[in-house]
């Protein structure tokens, strides 16, 4: 198993400790989550507290993404903030398209293959409306690319955590339920379209959210 950065242990201990009295987050099927060894945890995506609950109820450390001006922020603020992302084992990501989006896959597959365990969001964006939107092929090609299977992860009821119209989170029931791992064999263009499509199918059955055929715009 990975050595948990101590920042996101602290943080585990800390801001995890508030949340699960205040929130009292359920988590069920965390025997499809392996002990030791490379993974990427593929989720629903329904509120800014996604990576939150999800990192306080995991009991293995996740590296998350974070944009890549926090490692290189200036001044003061930028020197704790480069010290908060790298002590929590962030990996960073280029804003853009094209190979500086890449280069955030090209960090997280030495992550995967050191026997870490990675987050990914497939839908690429939060939903607008609380419905599972069509999946990106990313996740399967960087498990393809690392060599790791995808564990499917079903968040419910974050949508209702904090609605648009309200100004303060609200209290309401939260669970997260890890699914069976799905392992990545590629072997045509088709087979990403197919996995991709697998694993949405998977994260629906954990969520009961109704799906949706094309893409979340950003």
């Amino acid at each position: 198993m990975t050595r948990t950065p101590p920042l996101y242990a602290l943080a585990q201990q800390t801001i995890g400790r508030y949340l699960n009295h205040s929130w009292r987050p359920t988590v069920t099927g965390l025997g499809h989550l392996p002990d030791s060894g490379g993974a990427i945890l593929a989720a629903n995506h329904l509120s800014v507290a996604d990576q939150l609950f999800l990192g306080i109820l995991t009991p293995r450390h996740i590296a998350f993404w974070a944009k890549a001006e926090y490692f290189r922020s200036p001044g003061p603020r930028g020197h704790l903030t480069r010290r908060v992302v790298t002590g929590m084992g962030a990996i960073p990501v280029e804003r853009g398209g094209g190979r500086a989006a890449l280069s955030a896959f090209d960090a997280a597959v030495p992550v995967l293959r050191s026997g870490g365990l990675v987050a990914v969001f497939p839908e690429g964006t939060r939903s607008p409306d609380g419905r599972l939107y069509r999946g990106r092929t990313g996740a399967v090609r960087l498990a393809h690319q690392a060599g790791v299977p995808i564990i499917p992860v079903g968040i419910r009821g974050k949508d209702r955590l904090r609605p648009p119209s309200a100004r303060l989170p609200r209290r309401r029931p939260i669970s997260i339920t890890f699914g069976p791992a799905i392992p990545v064999h590629i072997e045509t263009p088709a087979d990403i379209r197919r996995l991709t499509d697998t694993l949405m199918a998977a994260i629906q059955s954990l969520t009961s959210q109704e799906y949706v055929q094309h893409y979340a715009r950003t």
